[in-house]
């Protein structure tokens, strides 16, 4: 059932040295292709990078919480064309779950590395210098990175009692019941 895949899901930033089977990446690309999007605009593009160059290139996106992406087989640039769609956040957003949910479902563990609204340096943001990595033309923005692989070590679930149960509402903020 789906809600045990949401159950297993954790993010992972420590990989196996295995490289990923053609078939599970064609897999990933086929499920990032197949997220939804607003008017069916898919504003988004992505690029698949199983170069190590440039996967440890990537990892310095920003200074911190990209470090690990240079222990990943695999990394997929979930980029988009603002100009497609007013909500191409929220369709590159959506493409980025199913991405990371697909690879939990494949026994791969996958981290989104969020770029947007993030900064490489002082003078350059990190999806600019993302952008300027992967070459991408002008115009495209690199919201977020993928990566994906084998997990060193399988994380244990979030347990229930974690669950924030206190922020959900019944019928009108607030209420409880």
């Amino acid at each position: 059932m789906f809600i045990d895949l949401l159950r297993s899901r954790r993010s992972v930033r420590q990989f196996q040295k295995q490289r990923i089977e053609p078939a599970k990446v064609d897999l990933l690309v086929e499920a990032a292709l197949r997220s939804p999007s607003s008017r069916g605009f898919n504003p988004w593009e992505f690029v698949v990078v199983k170069d190590s160059e440039i996967i440890d290139r990537l990892a310095k996106a920003k200074p911190h919480g990209a470090s690990f992406l240079a222990n990943a087989p695999l990394a997929i640039a979930v980029c988009a064309d603002p100009e497609k769609s007013d909500v191409w956040v929220e369709d590159v957003s959506i493409a980025a779950i199913i991405l990371h949910l697909a690879a939990t479902d494949m026994g791969l563990g996958s981290c989104w590395i969020q770029l947007r609204k993030r900064y490489h340096d002082e003078t350059q943001t990190a999806g600019d210098y993302a952008a300027e990595v992967l070459g991408l033309p002008s115009g495209l923005v690199v919201s977020s990175i993928m990566a994906i692989g084998y997990p060193a070590r399988q994380p244990s679930a979030h347990p229930d009692a974690s669950l924030q149960r206190d922020k959900v509402s019944i019928n009108r903020y607030g209420s409880k019941q």
